[in-house]
């Protein structure tokens, strides 16, 4: 499979994408999701996660 390096401010500089046959995932900046609140819930199949952001800058999903 042949790679690309992206630069996008959205994602890290290092970061190995797949080559542009292969759509790319939308991306969200946590600092949106983050912006109000350290603590977001995700339901996913009628079940609740807790996306957390931590004192060392660290996001943490749990169920």
């Amino acid at each position: 499979m042949d790679t690309l390096r992206t630069t996008s401010p959205a994602l890290p500089s290092a970061l190995t994408l797949p080559a542009a046959s292969t759509p790319m995932p939308p991306a969200l900046d946590s600092r949106h999701l983050f912006a109000k609140t350290k603590e977001i819930l995700i339901e996913h199949h009628g079940e609740l996660y807790r996306l957390r952001l931590t004192r060392n800058d660290k996001i943490i999903l749990t169920k």
